[in-house]
């Protein structure tokens, strides 16, 4: 096929792009803190064949063209919630990753990771509205350009607002019984609907994820399905009806050593590919 190239991974063969038909992707944050998200997600899109640049509120980057949008997470949001005390112990490590060469990797890795999101992390709790009528303004006119979003954590939370629908801002209430699985360990089982996008991306129907959040998605918005939820009910994954828009509440760029984690990001970049070229998104008027 003219203009990819081929590789391989497990059973499936892949198409990479070549550089000159690469999808452009926007990758939204916060001014302050947001580097460890920025850096992970940027190495995760560029792997899928995709080019990454960074959107904040102080470089909206007004009228440059992409072909897809990724709203990422962001501690700007209640950002005390998802502070962790200490890094992950050796036995949670093992527990997590049964694989020896995966646990061997997980010894540095989530340390490492763990200390990183500590240092660069925004903190105070105070909420960030510029970039919230930023990442709005750029989800509304992806939608009507039709250009797919992924949405994470917050991204997923913030997309659902942006369709109307409503938010839990405190988890604390649904975890009585058994303690809240949180931090950046895939130790959290969500089940996939049968009949939804990601069970097909991942080809499974159940998948172990992080967990470093502390809000969900309460009501859903307009054409949105819940099609992700772990074994209380609690919503971690959202689709369209109406167009290739998908939410996660975890963190898939924070699990690069996982191959079922990247496959999220070459979907994204096979839809941008697939999409006809259309006008560059202006996030003006903010």
């Amino acid at each position: 096929m003219t203009g990819r190239k081929k590789f391989v991974t497990g059973s499936k063969q892949h198409l990479l792009p070549s550089r000159r038909l690469r999808p452009v992707v926007a990758v939204t944050g916060p001014d302050r803190g947001g580097w460890p998200a920025w850096l992970f997600t940027a190495w995760a899109v560029r792997r899928a064949g995709g080019r990454p640049f960074r959107v904040r509120p102080g470089k909206p980057q007004a009228g440059r063209h992409f072909d897809a949008l990724i709203i990422g997470g962001g501690a700007d949001v209640d950002p005390e919630l998802y502070a962790e005390d200490e890094g992950p112990a050796p036995g949670e490590i093992k527990a997590a990753e049964k694989r020896l060469a995966q646990r061997l990797i997980g010894y540095f890795f989530y340390p490492f990771l763990w200390l990183l999101r500590l240092m660069f992390q925004a903190h105070g709790g105070v909420l960030d509205q510029r970039r919230d009528r930023l990442e709005k303004k750029l989800i509304n006119q992806a939608l009507a350009a039709g250009k797919p979003i992924l949405g994470i954590c917050r991204g997923m939370q913030l997309i659902n607002v942006v369709r109307g629908g409503t938010l839990n801002r405190d988890l604390s209430g649904f975890y009585t019984e058994t303690p809240q699985v949180r931090g950046l360990l895939p130790v959290k089982k969500v089940d996939l609907a049968g009949n939804s996008q990601l069970a097909a991306i991942f080809a499974a129907n159940s998948i172990l994820v992080n967990a470093i959040h502390n809000q969900a998605v309460a009501s859903l918005g307009q054409h949105l399905h819940a099609t992700g939820r772990e074994k209380n009910g609690i919503i971690q994954a959202i689709e369209a009806a109406d167009s290739w828009c998908i939410g996660v509440q975890w963190h898939p760029e924070y699990l690069p050593q996982k191959n079922v984690h990247q496959r999220l990001f070459r979907a994204l970049i096979r839809e941008a590919l697939d999409h006809q070229p259309g006008r560059a998104l202006h996030p003006d008027n903010l």
